[in-house]
């Protein structure tokens, strides 16, 4: 393989991924890797589980069946990265450890991205995205004073502490193999990573932003001028007034005086003034703030829905978004000024099995072969009907 990491910048073009199917975090890590991503689904994988898949190719295998053992070894001769997310011991199990494929193939970059990690009492625990941010000690800050934390769907754990920082990992050991030659093993858990997020809460527990009761800080909703507020229309705006020049600008718009709303002011005066701001928006609609404050440093933006994203009049004229048919995507991103990104949202979903053939075609299979491999069930080729 010997990746020439410079040649792979557009996204990592050519990087050869073997993806074995998750819920989320995998999938995801996936998509950001693009490439050339195959997926290793189970016989009978429904495929409506896995939205991210886009572009990528299926093959369906018996994993406890040895001759299906012995496919996935091929394919990770022949790939740049392999990405698992099964609990402590399945992987040895099935014979697919790390010590077993990175001896077959020493440049392969292992990536486990798992809940707890393989080592650890809660190593064999099943889990999901609201227990990993748990033990994070990050849903703790999540949600309203005197109310139970709230988690902030299944972004955190799931997405930024696994898949995309399990991308990080992916990427920061392929850098290191165009220097050594040789891959290595990525261990992501989804609470470590979460935590890792929260470096910041972590570091600035004394700081005058944070360190109070949930709720009751700067950037919790614990202040009038960082908070969310309902309009007349039933929607939402935000306010991030935070620095004095900015929240002149904010009173400007509201139409009202220092005197009236003081930005520093005591818990008790927090709220008197936050009764008034929430009076004030109700006065108007979302979209009517909006046009008030839409080119200003007020620090304001209304909440829009997944829906209304895409047609916003900065991300339109940005293009931050991609349609195909009923679907909008979010555009890869950061974008590179040489090599960006390209979506794969535009591209079909995989059936489960859908390439079977096709890729062991290209492994050396002879259709006798694949024939047999159909007929013991070792192998699902997906029928269209």
């Amino acid at each position: 393989m010997n990746l020439d990491l410079l040649k792979v910048a557009m996204a990592l073009r050519g990087l050869k991924v073997l993806e074995f199917n998750g819920l989320l975090p995998v999938p995801f890590c996936g998509m950001v890797l693009a490439g050339s991503v195959t997926r290793i689904d189970k016989i009978g994988f429904d495929t409506t589980l896995d939205c991210l898949g886009n572009g990528k190719k299926s093959i369906s295998l018996d994993l406890k069946h040895p001759k299906g053992v012995d496919i996935v070894k091929c394919l990770s001769r022949k790939s740049d990265v392999l990405i698992e997310p099964f609990r402590r011991g399945v992987m040895e199990r099935l014979g697919l450890g790390p010590d077993v494929l990175l001896k077959d193939n020493p440049e392969l970059i292992y990536a486990r991205l798992t809940g707890y990690g393989h080592i650890g009492p809660y190593s064999r625990n099943a889990g999901h995205d609201i227990n990993y941010l748990a033990l994070s000690g990050l849903l703790s800050t999540f949600g309203r004073y005197g109310e139970n934390p709230n988690p902030p769907v299944n972004l955190l754990a799931d997405i930024g502490g696994g898949g995309l920082t399990c991308t990080l990992g992916i990427l920061l050991a392929l850098i290191e193999r165009s220097k050594s030659g040789l891959g290595q093993i990525v261990d992501n858990t989804m609470v470590e990573g979460s935590a890792y997020l929260g470096s910041w809460l972590y570091r600035a527990k004394k700081h005058q932003l944070w360190g109070n009761e949930r709720g009751r800080n700067t950037l919790d909703g614990g202040r009038h001028y960082y908070e969310v507020y309902k309009t007349k229309d039933g929607k939402f705006v935000t306010v991030g007034a935070l620095e004095p020049q900015f929240y002149k600008v904010l009173l400007k718009g509201l139409q009202l005086t220092e005197e009236e709303a003081p930005q520093v002011s005591s818990s008790r005066e927090y709220e008197k003034v936050k009764n008034i701001f929430k009076k004030k928006f109700l006065e108007k609609t979302r979209d009517e703030w909006s046009e008030i404050f839409g080119y200003t440093d007020a620090c304001v933006a209304p909440v829009l829905t997944i829906d209304e994203a895409p047609h916003f009049p900065h991300n339109a004229i940005r293009d931050s978004f991609v349609k195909t048919g009923d679907i909008v995507a979010p555009n890869p991103h950061p974008r590179l000024s040489n090599t960006p990104g390209v979506s794969k949202a535009t591209e079909p979903l995989p059936e489960t099995g859908e390439h079977t053939k096709e890729i062991l075609v290209d492994l050396g299979f002879t259709s006798e072969e694949i024939h047999h491999l159909q007929r013991d069930r070792v192998i699902e080729c997906f029928q269209a009907s």
